[in-house]
């Protein structure tokens, strides 16, 4: 199977495992693609599962204003929508609305762990714990 290309910068990404959990990593603008359901089983493997960021409830949620330009779903090529998700200030990400899955880019992942680790219901040392596996995931890419 050939590489995703990064929907941002479009360069090759590189699968990245970890705990069950393959993500797309784009090594040239460090962007990450969650495949559909890979984001909840990665929250919940840190202890920060959360409904409101189901695939599901995400596409529900109203699309974003932002003048950042429309990126192509890297499985489907249709144009995805963008979406605030986590606290205020929301972390825009980018959805495919066929359900393929979710693209974050660089540094929004821990913005929305660090988000997501101070809520009460967050086990404590879950943020250490991510960012222990973000940086054991990605530390041949930096």
């Amino acid at each position: 199977m050939p590489a995703m290309i990064c929907p941002a910068c479009k360069s090759g990404m590189v699968v990245v495992e970890h705990s069950n959990i393959e993500l797309d990593y784009c090594t040239n603008c460090h962007g990450v693609w969650f495949d559909s359901g890979e984001l909840d089983l990665f929250l919940k493997s840190m202890s920060l599962g959360s409904q409101y960021l189901l695939i599901k409830n995400i596409l529900n949620s109203p699309e974003a204003n932002s003048s950042e330009k429309k990126r192509r779903c890297p499985i489907c090529g249709q144009k995805m929508k963008k979406t605030s998700i986590g606290q205020q200030p929301g972390i825009l990400v980018d959805i495919c609305r066929q359900r393929d899955g979710l693209w974050f880019d660089s540094g929004e992942v821990g913005q929305l762990v660090r988000q997501l680790a101070e809520k009460p219901l967050g086990k404590q040392g879950s943020e250490q714990q991510v960012i222990s596996f973000l940086g054991e995931v990605f530390k041949a890419y930096k």
